[in-house]
């Protein structure tokens, strides 16, 4: 079993027995929604680290992360996706 770092990034929570870290990020207008999946896959692109799932609708994106061996590299990517929300007013 995968142990993660007691302090997790901003509004992430861990769930179930082998740990996997879920958010829930709102937005006002579809558009927002669909700036931030684009640029979650990006990141993951770039970062070599991918959620394990994503799903959305009109408002929201829910973000699933896999555990690694460490735990680590999915805390990283979970601080990395914050520091992309909320994306810009348009």
């Amino acid at each position: 079993m995968t142990d993660l770092p007691e302090e997790l990034p901003e509004g992430w929570e861990a769930r179930g027995r082998q740990a996997t870290l879920f958010r829930r990020f709102t937005f006002e207008r579809y558009a927002q929604t669909r700036d931030f999946v684009d640029a979650v896959s990006a990141l993951a692109q770039g970062g070599g680290a991918h959620p394990q799932n994503i799903n959305f609708g009109s408002t929201y994106v829910n973000v699933t992360l896999d555990p690694t061996p460490t735990g680590q590299a999915d805390v990283e990517l979970a601080a990395r996706i914050n520091a992309i929300y909320p994306p810009a007013e348009r």
